[in-house]
């Protein structure tokens, strides 16, 4: 079980690498006004989002099954399970999201401006904070 949890973290870390840095090529992408640059941009997001989903899905999967060996225990002192839970779902939808804005960037429907992506890319931050005191702290 060390070396599934050993191999969740390591995905979780490598997943959330690209969590911070997708949305700051999308800064990017949002401010430049050259094709080239546009067509660099977007070719970057794609091959980072194509690696990073892999690596969520491994993460996710190593989870799963770390919280299966470990009991789907929802008694005392695990209410911060629940809440971590919430959050990794909180994390598959702005993987989601990002899929679906570097669709937008593809064909040319992006609504945002570089300042608004610059606010997206802290929601990651936020969520890894909560889950790294939720876990070592186990608060409830």
């Amino acid at each position: 079980m060390l070396w599934a949890k050993s191999f969740h973290l390591i995905f979780v870390i490598s997943w959330f690498a690209g969590l911070f840095y997708l949305p700051r090529l999308f800064v990017n992408h949002a401010m430049a006004d050259d094709s080239v640059t546009q067509a660099r941009l977007l070719l970057m997001e794609r091959k980072l989002l194509r690696f990073m989903t892999p690596l969520a899905a491994l993460a996710l999967i190593l989870g799963a099954v770390t919280w299966w060996y470990y009991g789907f225990y929802a008694g005392k002192g695990w209410y911060w399970m629940h809440v971590k839970l919430v959050l990794v779902l909180v994390l598959v939808g702005y993987h989601a999201w990002c899929w679906r804005l570097y669709r937008d960037f593809a064909a040319n429907r992006n609504r945002h401006g570089h300042v608004w992506f610059r606010w997206f890319n802290e929601l990651p931050v936020l969520v890894l904070v909560c889950v790294v005191i939720l876990v070592i702290v186990k608060p409830f």
